[in-house]
């Protein structure tokens, strides 16, 4: 993207969030999404072509550069080619739950802005369309291509939610470039049970016996696992184990946090919620590191948790990821976020002597799994 084009968009973007940051978040983010629907209409330039040295290959995909926007802001599939016009390697839409539902009610006080910590708390739920609005949206516009992930979810009042999982595996299979099976959200009562011992096991177990179902027609689809924040080293162990035995293909580290630091200035009085943001970054990166020594480089890992420039997202790749997701930043930060990123990362593989990205994976992994660098470290 030209820097005239680029000053534009910002110029234009940042009145449009001021206007926005007048809405309760929900509100906003459904302006937003159509705001983005528009945006893919009008004959911008797209980003520029990326550099060779952001190119990363995982999970049987070459990835233009290492930045996604994750699961959470594109809900429902309806901002694809605006979202990789401005510059993203991939997005990831969902959590998409099989039955359409609400989420936890009441909608209208289920987001919290916290404008002076850069972070956001969400007690959500999963609101979802239901798998089959979502696969007609997305099959139409799969010809366009672009890495596009599917997060999938269980329905909350659903009994076998192993079974949710492997419903959205078979259904969007004909579509999906990769899944992500999301157990780790605070929000859904019982969810997290998933990520632990024989649950796990069943669950990865039916997911992967569904999704092998399916080679024959579609090829080997990649299945990653996304965990929480929130994980004690033994439970970490336990993941690992048996998505190494079960041979996944990557996991997302790491979703939002139900650890609120001291450190926060906008303090709600509840309880509730998942904190993602800036505040998230330290939490995540320590438990990405973590997870980076125990995989092995069996498969990559996917970085996400207070990414907001280029500084934070090279410390995520550094730590162990071999790609990297924003989505709180992207709603601070505003259009031209994924091409900032993407330039000022291809200024520090210059400054730090990586050839190319890929070579930084992992280079200072030991140093934030002993603590030796925190959060501290990137202020």
């Amino acid at each position: 993207m030209r820097e005239p084009e680029r000053s534009l968009i910002r110029l234009l973007d940042a009145l449009a969030r001021l206007i926005l940051s007048l809405f309760e978040p929900e509100r906003a983010h459904e302006i937003a999404i159509k705001r983005l629907k528009t945006f893919a209409k009008v004959p911008w330039r797209q980003a520029s072509p990326d550099d060779y040295r952001l190119a990363v290959n995982a999970f049987g995909h070459n990835f233009p550069n290492p930045l996604g926007l994750a699961a959470g802001f594109d809900k429902n599939g309806e901002a694809v080619d605006a979202i990789l016009r401005l510059g993203f390697g991939f997005t990831e839409i969902g959590t998409i739950t099989p039955r359409p539902q609400q989420g936890n009610l009441p909608a209208e006080k289920r987001v919290l802005r916290l404008n002076r910590d850069q972070a956001a708390i969400n007690w959500l739920g999963f609101p979802s369309q239901g798998h089959e609005p979502v696969h007609q949206r997305l099959a139409k516009r799969a010809h366009k291509g672009g890495i596009v992930g599917i997060n999938l979810g269980a329905n909350k009042e659903t009994l076998d939610r192993p079974a949710d999982y492997a419903r959205g595996i078979e259904l969007f299979g004909d579509i999906a470039d990769y899944f992500a099976i999301n157990i780790s959200s605070p929000n859904t009562p019982g969810l997290r049970e998933l990520q632990r011992g024989a649950a796990l096991d069943e669950l990865l177990a039916r997911v992967l016996a569904e999704r092998d179902k399916l080679v024959e027609r579609f090829g080997r689809l990649p299945v990653l696992l996304k965990i929480a924040p929130d994980l004690t080293l033994a439970e970490l162990d336990e993941i690992v184990n048996r998505a190494r035995a079960r041979k996944i293909d990557g996991m997302i580290v790491s979703n939002t946090t139900v650890s609120w630091p001291a450190s926060l200035h906008d303090v709600p009085n509840h309880k509730k919620g998942g904190l993602s943001g800036r505040p998230l970054f330290g939490l995540s990166t320590q438990m990405l590191a973590a997870t980076y020594l125990r995989v092995e480089k069996q498969f990559p890992l996917v970085g996400v948790g207070g990414v907001e420039n280029a500084e934070t997202a090279l410390a995520k790749i550094e730590a162990g990821a071999t790609l990297v997701q924003v989505c709180t930043s992207f709603a601070f930060k505003g259009l031209t976020i994924a091409d900032e990123i993407n330039s000022g990362l291809v200024r520090l593989l210059a400054q730090k002597s990586y050839p190319r990205l890929a070579d930084a994976i992992g280079a200072t992994a030991a140093d934030w799994a002993s603590g030796k660098l925190n959060a501290d470290n990137f202020r």
